[in-house]
């Protein structure tokens, strides 16, 4: 699986991003993780535009807790597209993804609203992790 974009610049600003929440950073990880098993053989979705979703997805969590002190899905699809798109831009990921990054986060815990096949991938990713982690 071809990728030019070097996933390390994504990852260091996602630990500068959440910092001590070490929490949150290992989510990331475990989401990659998935993600990359369910792209293995899928030539339909874009390797670089996975790995920034499955790392950024959840970006939105702090902004919406820092600002309400709470972060339902909803605020996440509110907060996470900008702070995604800043991140991205700052790491110098390529421009024509960013906005397909953007919806993408922006729609990862609602009903479907992009037809893209990397939505659908991290929404699977993100459901294996989530109930792992509900079932300690």
């Amino acid at each position: 699986m071809p990728m030019n974009f070097p996933r390390a610049k994504i990852v260091r600003a996602l630990v500068d991003f959440f910092g001590l929440d070490d929490r949150r950073i290992e989510h990331a990880f475990k989401v990659l993780f998935h993600s990359e098993q369910l792209l293995e053989g899928r030539s339909d979705c874009d390797p670089e535009v996975v790995i920034a979703c499955a790392l950024l997805h959840d970006v939105g969590i702090r902004i919406a807790e820092e600002k309400h002190g709470r972060n339902d899905g909803p605020m996440q699809e509110e907060y996470g597209p900008p702070a995604a798109e800043g991140i991205l831009r700052a790491v110098g990921f390529p421009e024509e993804k960013i906005g397909k990054v953007k919806d993408i986060i922006g729609n990862h815990h609602s009903a479907s609203r992009f037809p893209y096949p990397e939505l659908e991938l991290l929404k699977k990713a993100d459901l294996i992790v989530n109930r792992a982690e509900a079932n300690g």
